[in-house]
């Protein structure tokens, strides 16, 4: 939120704080709370970096992020309809520690529409504390499938360039050789930090800028299935399919029916 809200937030008293808005615009600028934050994706889509990792948010999914988890907006569509809630997190449940993004089933979606009803109250309610205290009490048990849809941004300044090539070209069959004369690095040597950096390894880091990049196109409604896949670099609608299940566990054409 813009700094001037999020102070205003980490001074309220009450537990939990509800904000939704239409095009939301997030702010930009890295920042956190001391309360936990619950930000679900209605429509549209959103960049989130969370603690040096870029994540996606897709239409219908949302991510949980920890108390005092350094955060900012990335960029998002057009037309976005955030909803945001702010939480105080006493137990020590691990997953309350964690970055969570997931597909919001019907419940839980539902149980969010309603608490729309007490968008940026300022005051106290004990309607409100009871509902969103079972809501957030049931949050671990409502996420059947944690997403790994993510993207972290090394430190090593020996590989800038190398991620700038990768986001600039993840379309098109890319050369490890090119990659290490980018970096001035051996491959062996390029493979070895790029992992530790990341956690992925070249292949899969790409593999996952197309995926998500497709979840982009995807939740834009303006192109196929097909399109989307090689609009991203696949030149089969099978095996777009196959790469899209293995990150994702689900189809793309499951994905498009659910948001």
């Amino acid at each position: 939120m813009q700094s001037n809200e999020m102070v205003a937030i980490d001074e309220l008293k009450k537990p939990y704080f509800v904000w939704f808005e239409e095009n939301w615009v997030h702010d930009d600028i890295l920042h956190h709370h001391q309360k936990g934050q619950l930000v679900y994706v209605e429509s549209g889509f959103q960049y989130i970096t969370i603690e040096e990792k870029i994540y996606l948010l897709p239409q219908n999914h949302a991510v949980w992020i920890p108390p005092l988890a350094v955060h900012k907006t990335n960029s998002h569509s057009e037309k976005i309809k955030l909803m945001i809630m702010f939480a105080d997190v006493s137990t020590k449940a691990h997953f309350y520690q964690e970055v969570n993004v997931f597909s919001v089933p019907p419940v839980l979606k539902e149980m969010i529409k309603y608490a729309e009803k007490w968008s940026k109250l300022m005051t106290s309610d004990q309607d409100e504390y009871l509902f969103l205290q079972a809501l957030f009490n049931e949050l671990p048990r409502f996420v059947e499938h944690s997403l790994t849809l993510h993207i972290s941004v090394p430190r090593d300044k020996r590989l800038i360039k190398v991620m700038e090539y990768l986001h600039n070209h993840y379309q098109h069959e890319i050369k490890m050789e090119d990659l290490s004369d980018a970096a001035l690095l051996s491959l062996r040597t390029l493979e070895r930090i790029f992992k530790r950096e990341t956690g992925l390894t070249l292949i899969k880091y790409q593999q996952m800028l197309r995926i998500i990049k497709s979840l982009e196109l995807l939740s834009s409604g303006n192109l196929t299935v097909s399109e989307t896949a090689y609009n991203v670099g696949y030149k089969s609608v099978q095996a777009y399919t196959r790469s899209f299940y293995s990150v994702m566990q689900f189809r793309p054409t499951d994905f498009v029916k659910t948001i």
